[in-house]
This record gives structure tokens, sequence and C-alpha cells, in this order.
């Protein structure tokens, strides 16, 4: 699902028009990035966490004029699922896996 897809499915699903969702929407990945750019991490309750993680520095290599390059210390960002969000997601996985496959021959 790209973005567009997104925003039209939140628009006919509550009615708010088109152009207001993706504002809202382009708000909200706004506020995440400047959140994170600040240090700081945003939780929220039964959707997950979006989070700093630290990378500790390390020597790394370049393979084309083979030699040894330091990588300092750096922060990543990542995202961490809430547990009913895994839930969700392997409950969705379990009915697709014992659904039967019509190519199969019976």
């Amino acid at each position: 699902m790209r973005k567009a897809d997104l925003v039209n499915q939140i628009s006919d699903k509550t009615g708010i028009p088109k152009v207001d969702v993706l504002v809202t929407l382009e708000t909200m990945f706004k506020e995440v990035k400047d959140t994170l750019s600040k240090g700081e991490n945003i939780y929220i309750r039964g959707f997950g966490s979006f989070i700093t993680k630290k990378r500790a520095a390390k020597i790394g290599r370049n393979i084309k004029k083979n030699i040894a390059v330091h990588i300092p210390e750096h922060f990543i960002p990542s995202f961490k699922p809430a547990k009913e969000f895994v839930a969700e997601v392997k409950k969705l996985q379990f009915i697709k896996d014992n659904q039967p496959n019509p190519d199969e021959e019976m």
C-alpha cells in the first residue's frame, strides 16, 4: 500500500476530504522525524514506539580500495510494534497459512 492508497482508504472510511487527510498524514510524518531527530521517542499505545537506537563506533572496510574505515557512533530510527499489533499480524499469518491453496491438487 502506498501513501496515496492510505489517504484514499482513510478518506473513504471517515468521510474526511482527501486533502485534509493528506495534510494530517504529512504533518504526522514530519513531527515523527522532528521528534526523533531531537533524540526523543514517541510512544503510541496499542500501535508501537518510534525510537532511536545507538550504533556503536566500529571499523568497517572499503572493499574496493581494501582499506579500513572508521565508522563513528551514530543513531538510527527504529520502530518497535506493540504487543497487540504483533498479535494481529501473527493472527493474520496463521489464517493465511491454514487456507487451502487452490493450485494444489487434491
